[in-house]
Formats: C-alpha cells, structure tokens, sequence
C-alpha cells in the first residue's frame, strides 16, 4: 500500500514543477516584452531630447551670430575688429558644423554647447573692450575738441595781435612820414626875376619845407621832384632817371640829398629849361622814402 503512494505523489510534484516554469517562462517572456518596449520608448524619448538640443543649440549660434553682427558695428579699432572677426567666423563655422551633425550623435552636440558657452564668455570679454575703447576714444574726442577750441582761440588772439601790431606799424610809418608843405614854383628868368610869359621863363624854381617830424628818423633823405606837363609828360634830361615807387619804377625831374634831423627844413631846387613849353596847368610832385609828400599845380600861359 505504501508503494502505490509514493508514485502518485512524484507525479503530482512534477505536474506542479512544470506549472511553475511555464508561469516563470511566461513571466520573463512578459517582462522582457515590457523592458522591450520601455527601452523602444527611452530611445524615442532620447532622440527627441537630443534633436530639440540640436535645435536649441542652432538657435542660441544664431543669435549668438546677430550679436557678434551688432557688436561690430561699434568696433573702431582696426586690430580688435580683425580679431572680433575672426570669432565671428568660427561661430558661423560651427553653426555650419552643427546643421551637418547626426542627432545621435551626442557627443559632437555636447561638444558644440561647450564650444557656445565658450564663445559667449569670448564675446562678453569684447564687449567689455569695445566698451573701454570707445569711452577711452570719447574722451580722446572731447580732448581733441577742447584742444582744437583752445588752439583756435589761440589762432584767433595770435591773428589779433598781429593784426594790431600791423595797424600799429602803419601808424608808426604813417606818423613818421615825411610832409612837404608851403609848395611854390617860380618861373623866372636867367637872373632870378620872375616871369608871367612861358617865352622869357628860363628857370623853374621849386621851394618847399619839410614839416617838423620828430617820429621820423633822423638822417639822410633823397628827395624827388616830378614836373608834369599839361599833356602828362615829365620833365626830363633823361629818361634813365628813375626812381622805385609802388612796386615799378618812375622818372623823375629833379632830386636831392637833404640832411633831415626831425625840424622844419627848407628845400629848393632848379629845373634849366631847355625844352619847348606849352601853354596849361603843370602839376609838381614830390616823393621821399617811397611816398608822395606833397604835391602843387601851376600855370603857365602865353
């Protein structure tokens, strides 16, 4: 009796052996179908991750690209501008590199957002320079102005001078020129009495004085007489007998040498007729130190 038993119960024990592994292999088969699927959705969720970190990373190079734009617009340096260039550059380059970039990759992206933190720490660093350069350039500008004001000013009080020290100077040649007053010309005959008649007129007799000047300096003066005709001829024994006169030459009739030392000084000279005189008025003028002095018409009639 006790052997019919023992085979009943290993056969019950073996039915329930099998039971249990095919529960355990339907319950791996079941568990490896979920971690199939969770792993299926984990990998779409990454992608998507990794392809909306590829857009924002395209996005921020993009921006990032505007602002190197913009900060170049206020670079006057050319040296910083060729290196602010050159950065912006390679900004573009790796947004060219990172539109060809597979969104598996993540790797090269995660290279790439290093490279953009990078880059925004470079383009902070010249902001802070263009920003001290064009205060450092302002200042130069309003230094430059004020120096340019102060110089014209300078210009202005400089011209000034000058120009009252030229006014002074043509004062002071003005008051120290020479001034021939109490003119008288005399016709006279060859024993010094005067005539009315051209035609016994044998000697023109010019007498003058020089006014009292004590601005004029003293010394030596050559003075120069000019007896004009009626028709505008000068009286000449020569006609190389010329004098300077406002930047030409002129003839003259007669000259002298006076000894004028500032007092009144009486001057007489002669002129030999020896031409051929015409009825009119004659006019007489006389010049020293490159100026006319004086001047007196006269007739001479039939």
């Amino acid at each position: 009796m006790d052997q019919d038993v023992l085979p009943k119960k290993n056969n019950d024990n073996s039915k329930i052996l099998k039971i249990i592994l095919v529960v355990l292999a339907l319950v791996l088969i079941g568990a490896a179908y979920y971690i199939f699927q969770q792993k299926g959705k984990m990998d779409e969720i990454e992608q998507e991750s990794l392809v909306a970190e590829q857009q924002r990373l395209q996005d921020e190079y993009e921006d990032l690209t505007m602002s190197y734009e913009r900060e170049k617009l206020n670079i006057k340096n050319d040296s910083l501008l060729q290196q602010f260039s050159n950065e912006q550059a390679k900004v573009q380059r790796l947004l060219e590199e990172l539109k060809t970039v597979k969104t598996t990759n993540r790797k090269e992206i995660s290279r790439l957002n290093d490279e953009l933190s990078s880059l925004r720490k470079i383009l902070k660093s010249y902001i802070v320079q263009i920003d001290s350069l064009n205060k450092a350039n302002e200042r130069l500008k309003q230094e430059n102005k004020e120096i340019t004001t102060k110089y014209q000013k300078t210009t202005q009080t400089l011209n000034q001078i000058s120009q009252e020290k030229k006014d002074l100077s043509e004062k002071v040649t003005l008051a120290a020129k020479l001034d021939a007053v109490g003119i008288s010309i005399t016709p006279t005959n060859n024993k010094g009495k005067a005539q009315k008649k051209i035609k016994s007129t044998e000697q023109l007799v010019v007498n003058f004085t020089i006014a009292k000047n004590i601005t004029a300096q003293p010394g030596e003066r050559i003075i120069y007489v000019r007896i004009m005709k009626p028709d505008d001829d000068v009286l000449v024994k020569s006609r190389a007998n010329v004098f300077p006169y406002e930047n030409t030459e002129i003839n003259y009739s007669m000259k002298k040498v006076v000894e004028y030392g500032g007092e009144e000084a009486g001057v007489t000279l002669y002129w030999n007729v020896e031409e051929y005189l015409i009825p009119g008025t004659y006019r007489v003028d006389i010049f020293a130190d490159g100026n006319r002095i004086g001047s007196k018409s006269f007739d001479l009639k039939d």
